[in-house]
């Protein structure tokens, strides 16, 4: 006789086993209609499972967040049965849920093509008309390869021998069709509803791994109802328009070529916004403290191996052999053992701490080439990376501190807002749960003083210690996670890192891992399609351009552009025999902020007609206010802002 909790406290009992789709029922016809699945003490199962024992249950509608799960779920399940449908010979793989949306792989000889889809979109359509159910049946696991290879799904026969003894082969049903999957699923095949839209084609390597089969990927995305699927779809298409690497081709800002794959040619104009970017960092790190070092690209195995990074990231290094030498090195994927060897190379004293030591560290990561994607995901990258070396009782107001600076930071540079992720300890990961239990509790009574909130992240720590994610929500409303702060007391041990104390021996100190953009090259890429390459004044890497109307007016634009290079403004002349509409329309088209029109009249009155970007009216201004107005413009956000001392660092952060 079991007893049903529900969310609200009630307790409803029954005579004997239940299922879901029987409580449901007892409750109300409307709850009944609903209810698409259920948490069952706390796990996400079908509405057919039976509950023996008491239990609690919550049953999830359409309208819980819960719900765009199973949606997405049961769209990939429906899309693998609408193509073997339609092209029969084709084998299925896997097909999860992924944010926004879906994917499913296929094995066959000819790759999906995107006219394809509106027909294998329609067949969807058809299939979910059908309202067919999703059954779920237990198959003993030589009988289910047995079957799958019968049925010409090697695919699928290979996961299930690779399947631990322990697990549970379950079949799901869906009319004539079934596939391998755990589950939940919702009831029918209805229940997906029509909010749902094949998006592209892509290739994809069996597991992952480029040594197997290349696949025929179909990415889809799926939602609630038409609404959520609209404005996801104008999202998707404001996407396309402000993708940065079609703005950064408009800008001449980089570009990527094959003999360097994952590594970037920034041109000029390029190069100069990222040194407008890193030199604003400069000044706000050096405001806040922080000691520039720079440490080597090249460095012994040995000292990976005893980070414990060569054990964890051996895969993703890049490895050189010396002919002349019986040594191993590798490349940097990450700047933190090599600060550990600068502060140990002398002896530290406790008035040192804290200690903040930056560098915008140039790093080598081996991406596959599937995965990499313009300039926000490559293989050769510099972080914004610093270590913080301090006691215990500092790190409180050393995250007072990071997240005061990480807050101008980003709202300096276009974003109102971010939230915080708590991440904590991983399955795999260095140091006894003792040490893990102090650097977790450590942080989060930091986030408690400093009125920090966050969600919690489960498992997705760094193998050496817990961290904070700070992530920022971009003008259309995108996630990207940026900043980062990691409490570690994993590496300083494993590195032999102490100072003096004030008792006067050795002790460990503490080392946050802190960054604020994260990859330059990643933070370049999400700030062009923030801005949508309309940048601020003081960012933009071609501020101005002096635009002639006629040649006579030639020697007085030399002399405005003068005038502007002696303040310090990015600025270029075009002195071209062209008509100045097509001028302005070509500059426009590369983003430039501001340009400045002259012609005779202008030169007669020292004088200048200034259009702004995305601006059709000009407006007439002498040159001298002109200058003055764009100097102020240019000036960057930090610039005059109160200094903060490092005895203001160095006081607790109270208020």
């Amino acid at each position: 006789m079991p007893a049903i909790t529900m969310p609200d406290g009630s307790v409803r009992q029954y005579e004997g086993a239940v299922t879901g789709s029987m409580v449901a029922e007892s409750i109300g016809p409307g709850l009944a209609r609903a209810a698409l699945a259920m948490e069952l003490n706390g796990k996400l199962v079908d509405m057919s499972v039976e509950i023996v024992d008491d239990s609690s249950v919550k049953f999830i509608t359409r309208k819980d967040e819960e719900a765009l799960f199973l949606i997405r779920h049961d769209a990939a399940h429906v899309l693998a049965q609408a193509v073997q449908e339609l092209f029969p010979n084709t084998q299925v793989t896997i097909g999860p849920a992924i944010e926004n949306g879906f994917y499913y792989d296929f094995a066959r000889e000819e790759p999906f093509k995107p006219e394809d889809l509106p027909i294998i979109e329609q067949k969807m359509h058809e299939i979910i008309a059908r309202n067919e159910p999703f059954i779920r049946q237990v198959m003993p696991r030589d009988e289910a390869i047995r079957y799958f290879k019968a049925h010409g799904e090697h695919y699928k026969a290979e996961l299930i021998q690779d399947l631990p003894e322990s697990e549970t082969i379950s079949i799901y049903e869906q009319g004539p069709w079934l596939d391998l999957c755990r589950g939940p699923h919702m009831r029918t095949t209805g229940d997906v509803g029509n909010a749902f839209k094949l998006t592209r084609v892509a290739g994809a390597y069996w597991r992952g791994d480029s040594r197997n089969a290349m696949l025929s990927r179909i990415y889809g995305t799926a939602w609630r109802d038409r609404k959520e699927l609209d404005a996801y779809l104008t999202q998707l298409e404001e996407a396309a328009r402000r993708d940065h690497r079609r703005i950064g081709k408009e800008m001449d800002l980089f570009h990527l070529q094959e003999e360097a794959a994952g590594s970037i040619f920034w041109h000029p104009k390029g190069w100069r916004l990222y040194n407008n970017l890193q030199n604003y960092m400069q000044r706000i790190q050096r405001r806040y403290g922080y000691e520039e070092v720079r440490t080597p690209q090249l460095v012994d195995r040995s000292l990976w191996e005893a980070s414990g990074h060569w054990e964890k990231f051996k895969e993703n290094m890049f490895i050189a052999s010396v002919e002349d030498e019986d040594r191993t090195y590798a490349l940097k994927p990450m700047n933190c053992p090599c600060h550990i060897q600068i502060f140990n190379h002398t002896l530290r004293s406790y008035r040192e701490l804290p200690l903040r030591m930056a560098e915008f560290g140039a790093c080598h990561r081996f991406e596959p080439s599937g995965a990499l994607h313009g300039i926000m995901r490559v293989r050769s990258f510099v972080q914004d990376d610093a270590h913080i070396f301090c006691t215990e009782d500092q790190i409180t107001q050393e995250t007072a501190l990071f997240v005061h600076m990480l807050s101008e930071v980003y709202k300096d540079l276009g974003f109102e807002s971010f939230r915080v992720k708590f991440s904590d300890r991983p399955a795999v990961r260095a140091g006894d749960d003792a040490t893990w239990d102090r650097a977790e509790g450590s942080l989060k009574k930091a986030c408690k003083q400093v009125n920090v909130e966050y969600e919690l992240n489960k498992g997705e720590g760094a193998f050496y210690g817990p961290k904070l994610e700070f992530v920022l929500r971009d003008a259309i409303g995108r996630d990207w996670q940026c900043g980062t702060l990691q409490v570690d007391y994993v590496l300083p041990e494993r590195l032999n890192a102490s100072y003096i104390g004030e008792d006067s021996a050795r002790h460990r100190p503490v080392m946050l891992h802190r960054a604020i953009l994260g990859s330059f090259e990643r933070f370049l890429g999400i700030l062009i399609e923030q801005h949508a390459g309309h940048f601020p004044l003081w960012l933009a890497p071609q501020q101005v351009v002096v635009a002639t109307i006629v040649s006579d007016a030639e020697s007085y634009a030399q002399e405005v552009f003068d005038r502007l290079i002696a303040e310090g403004l990015s600025v270029e002349a075009d002195l071209r025999n062209e008509k100045i509409n097509a001028k302005i329309r070509e500059h426009s088209l590369q983003h430039v902020p501001v340009i400045l029109v002259v012609g005779r009249k202008e030169a007669e009155n020292k004088t200048v007609a200034i259009r702004r970007l995305g601006g059709a009216a000009q407006e007439i201004m002498s040159l001298d206010e002109a200058l003055q107005l764009l100097k102020k413009e240019a000036l960057p956000p930090d610039f005059g802002r109160h200094s903060i001392v490092k005895k203001q660092l160095n006081l607790n952060c109270e208020g």
